[in-house]
């Protein structure tokens, strides 16, 4: 039986001085699964996120990413996990304007001779992996030395959609990348990148407000229905 991408057990997190945040006693995604995660502002997704990138460490139970318990990693080993296997698309994408198109696509094989290895294996060099993921994204070759700051929204979030595809990551995940699209738009580019993911095999967690997306993923969950913090008691 394939061990999940994801195993979450008993996890616990709070911010300092603060409730608990975070109580969530199993949690699991599938290798190649893509999955829908809504809650409310301030419910946690992003932390729980970043808990996941292994950005923040968590105070009580344990995370498995692809079989390494990432509590048991120092911090250096969890950069080296997250750039080796994690591709992240931001809300605000996080482009570096100052960088082209192409350079801000390739910065992950930069950071991972993994993924770099990955792409040249896939696509013969690392620049020709760039400048295909942008294609099947829309986006075409003139665009690819042009600043990222020069770039309209819908173009910076296909550029921000490659930069976590390249290199084919087990794990990609998308927090909030649509909000500032519109309806035909956000469906198009979920289209694109659910093709992405199953030619690289990687597992989508996506987390929106947009419930009118959930129909598109394999499964739809509620952190709420997950996280026992968010369903305790006020005092």
């Amino acid at each position: 039986m394939t061990q999940p991408l994801i195993e979450l057990t008993d996890l616990g997190f709070a911010w300092p001085d603060q409730a608990e945040l975070l109580d969530i006693p199993s949690f699991t995604l599938e290798r190649g699964e893509s999955l829908f995660l809504k809650g409310p502002s301030g419910s946690g997704k992003t932390t729980l996120l970043g808990l996941l990138g292994g950005v923040q460490k968590a105070q009580r139970g344990h995370i498995r990413l692809l079989d390494e318990d990432l509590g048991q990693l120092s911090a250096g080993a969890r950069d080296r996990l997250r750039a080796d296997h994690t591709g992240y698309i931001f809300q605000q994408f996080n482009l570096l304007p100052f960088l082209s198109v192409r350079e801000n696509v390739e910065l992950p094989c930069r950071f991972s001779r993994q993924r770099a290895e990955r792409a040249r294996q896939r696509h013969g060099s690392i620049d020709a992996a760039a400048a295909g993921l942008l294609d099947h994204l829309g986006l075409r070759a003139e665009w690819l030395e042009r600043r990222a700051g020069a770039l309209s929204i819908g173009q910076q979030q296909r550029v921000a959609a490659a930069r976590a595809l390249i290199g084919q990551p087990e794990l990609v995940i998308a927090d909030e990348p649509t909000s500032a699209l519109d309806a035909d738009s956000r469906e198009a580019f979920l289209q694109l990148l659910f093709a992405e993911c199953r030619a690289a095999g990687a597992s989508l967690l996506f987390v929106s407000h947009d419930q009118s997306l959930a129909p598109l993923f394999d499964r739809s969950l509620a952190l709420g229905d997950l996280n026992r913090a968010a369903r305790a008691p006020e005092a």
